[in-house]
């Protein structure tokens, strides 16, 4: 197998197991109980926010562990507009993940207010559109820091001012950005920050939401004392232990990331739009992360291609894993291009520093192979 969907999930890395393993056999107390086995279990739940909270230049008192990403979206942008209940009114974009989409749907059918606001051919945030939208009536502004299908990323810092002159709160989705872009929120007025372990090498079931300091916060778990009394029930310690570590190596290679990782996913996307005809790139103009890469081809159903590849044992995708089941195209290459063929074309190539330039080559075979079959 090749796996080129990184931005879908990563595996867990053999350091991140070997710190979860003793939690699952060995260290199994509920962290909640008040013995010393129990304590320990708690203690591990300490050091794991401390490693996630410097991942992002945050205190550990800072994050509220989640078991995802979604649901750590979900609590920000409720926290917010009950926060604002006088402001009834989100912002955000048309590119966003459906865990942001239709969150928004679902509350506007109770009255709140929703702007979506549209992005730039090049998949960034219309900027001006943006300012516009964000009208005294609005409670929070929700947009993500590195879009998941296309790696296109918007101008946060930028925006981060913008709400903070207005006294708009800010919920950016860094899910894809995280352990791939620098991140400190110590510099930055971001409110609500969402970043999840499976995007990181790090287990399934495990996100956090990371507040500022000033940030207003409502649960909307309630039960235990946990986390603070910001959101109840037992938490998953083996998956939070291995998100601390995943974490913790996530920033220890950050530095070097990108640069290990952007060679390999230029090779791949330079050769396709050079040796495959009919073929563009969605996003060009635009800063990306440096694993991801969107490509159109012409006349091609993005199904049949991604079906193609599987039968070779390479793994892509047609858009967001969350969306995989929908009959619809990728909704973020409609808000670029304005297309519905176009986002029926688009097929993401999302790498990571496990590839190499042999499965590259053996990708461009296959490749070349699957798009003569199509035509």
């Amino acid at each position: 197998m090749i796996y080129l969907d990184y931005n879908a999930t990563t595996p867990v890395l053999p350091a991140v197991w070997k710190t979860m393993e003793p939690y699952f056999a060995d260290e199994w107390a509920n962290p909640s109980s008040a013995h010393s086995f129990g304590l320990r279990a708690h203690q591990a739940i300490d050091r794991a926010r401390a490693r996630v909270a410097s991942l992002v230049g945050v205190e550990s008192r800072q994050i509220v562990f989640t078991c995802s990403a979604t649901e750590a979206n979900n609590t920000a942008l409720s926290a917010a507009v009950q926060a604002r209940d006088k402001k009834r009114k989100i912002v955000t974009t048309a590119t966003e993940h459906s865990a942001v989409l239709n969150f928004c749907s679902a509350v506007a059918r109770r009255g709140v207010e929703v702007q979506i606001v549209p992005v730039l051919p090049s998949g960034v945030v219309d900027v001006e559109a943006l300012s516009e939208a964000l009208t005294p009536d609005t409670a929070v502004l929700s947009m993500m820091w590195a879009n998941n299908e296309t790696g296109v990323v918007n101008p946060v810092e930028h925006i981060a001012e913008l709400c903070l002159e207005r006294g708009i709160l800010f919920h950016c989705d860094a899910v894809q950005a995280a352990g791939k872009l620098p991140i400190d929120l110590e510099d930055l007025s971001i409110d609500y920050l969402t970043i999840s372990a499976h995007k990181l090498f790090g287990p399934k079931g495990a996100g956090a939401l990371a507040l500022g300091t000033r940030t207003p916060f409502t649960a909307m778990l309630y039960g235990g004392h946990q986390e603070d009394d910001r959101r109840g029930g037992t938490e998953n310690v083996p998956a939070i232990v291995g998100f601390g570590r995943a974490a913790e190596m996530a920033q220890a290679e950050q530095p070097f990331w990108s640069e290990r990782v952007r060679g390999l996913r230029d090779e791949l996307e330079s050769r396709v739009l050079a040796e495959i005809p009919g073929t563009y790139r969605n996003g060009i103009d635009a800063p990306r992360i440096a694993n991801t890469t969107n490509i159109g081809f012409d006349g091609i159903d993005s199904e049949t291609l991604v079906s193609l590849l599987d039968q070779e044992g390479i793994c892509v995708s047609s858009g967001s894993a969350c969306l995989s089941d929908s009959i619809t195209p990728s909704h973020v290459i409609q808000a670029m291009t304005g297309s519905y063929d176009k986002a029926h074309e688009a097929v993401r190539f999302s790498l990571s520093h496990l590839n190499n330039s042999d499965e590259i080559a053996e990708v461009l075979r296959c490749l070349r192979f699957a798009v003569e079959r199509c035509r």
